[in-house]
């Protein structure tokens, strides 16, 4: 069991730090470029792992096909770019709080499109979570934002977060025709295959050329750690012990990238950043908190 909390552990180490190797990449290559690059990459790894851990890799039939492509769309496609988007305009630990939403999000249309129940701590916590937020982005005082909107890099982290959501929502429907491990890798070999034309007609190839050493070790991390084992330590550990253990884990990625943004590359700690940080944090702590069962 040791080894599985070690594993779960790494994962998140991985997962945090992918927020700052994607504010050094995107100072040296495009955000097209770096989408379809990380997973043309994950792919192949995602490939040799499913096989091996599935036994095959399931066809695409007229069945999965659209809920695969929407997977694709929204998790790969959109998120990535929208990822590496705005990484090149705000600070790594800024983006990974406002990203940390997105559990509430997905809470909040769980309720809207699934009718799942909106108990009193999931409606506070949805609340308290995108208060967090404001907080955040708007430097300490949600009202301001009245008057001053979010900037450019604000705004495609919020895109991540409906992004995310939505393939999360949609994974739901994907998987119930087709496994885990297979629905991601599919998702990734589709996502890449969307990226290619629109990374061609953004400097795909000269970005490729003028890349240094440094950018294609951060590639390199995306593809097969971040994405590769990381992807698969987790669904370890979700399998050793369940989602709902498993899942705590992930409230740390965006602790760890404020910290890594702070060592490696100096990225202040404001009180607003903090503060808005702990609501984020808490808020989902409290969307998916369960509700005690009534002893008879």
């Amino acid at each position: 069991m040791t080894r599985i909390y070690v594993k779960l552990i790494g994962s998140v180490l991985l997962w945090g730090g992918t927020w700052v190797a994607g504010r050094v990449l995107g100072r040296s290559m495009g955000p097209f470029s770096s989408a379809f690059l990380r997973f043309a990459l994950a792919s192949v790894f995602l490939v040799f792992l499913t096989a091996r851990i599935e036994g095959r890799i399931p066809k695409l039939t007229r069945a999965n096909l659209p809920w695969l492509l929407l997977l694709a769309a929204t998790g790969i496609l959109s998120y990535n770019v929208l990822f590496f988007a705005g990484l090149q305009r705000i600070p790594a630990g800024r983006a990974s709080l406002i990203s940390a939403s997105i559990p509430a999000v997905v809470a909040l249309f769980s309720g809207l499109l699934f009718k799942e129940a909106f108990t009193l701590s999931k409606v506070a916590g949805i609340g308290i979570a995108f208060t967090g937020v404001s907080v955040i982005v708007s430097g300490g005082n949600p009202l301001a934002l009245a008057a001053r909107p979010p900037s450019t890099g604000d705004l495609c982290i919020f895109g991540c977060v409906l992004t995310w959501a939505a393939y999360t929502l949609a994974g739901k429907k994907a998987m119930e025709q087709v496994p885990p491990f297979a629905s991601v890798t599919w998702s990734c070999l589709l996502g890449a295959a969307m990226l290619l034309p629109l990374a061609l007609a953004h400097d795909l190839l000269r970005d490729m050329a003028t890349a240094g050493p440094g950018a294609w070790a951060l590639l390199l991390f995306f593809g097969f750690l971040a994405t590769g084992f990381g992807f698969s330590w987790y669904y370890e550990g979700v399998q050793a012990i369940g989602p709902t253990r498993a899942g705590i884990f992930i409230n740390l990625v965006p602790v760890l990238a404020v910290l890594l943004g702070w060592l490696l590359l100096g990225e202040p700690l404001s009180p607003s950043l903090a503060t808005g940080g702990c609501c984020v944090l808490l808020g989902v702590w409290l969307t998916n908190r369960r509700p005690r069962e009534k002893k008879s």
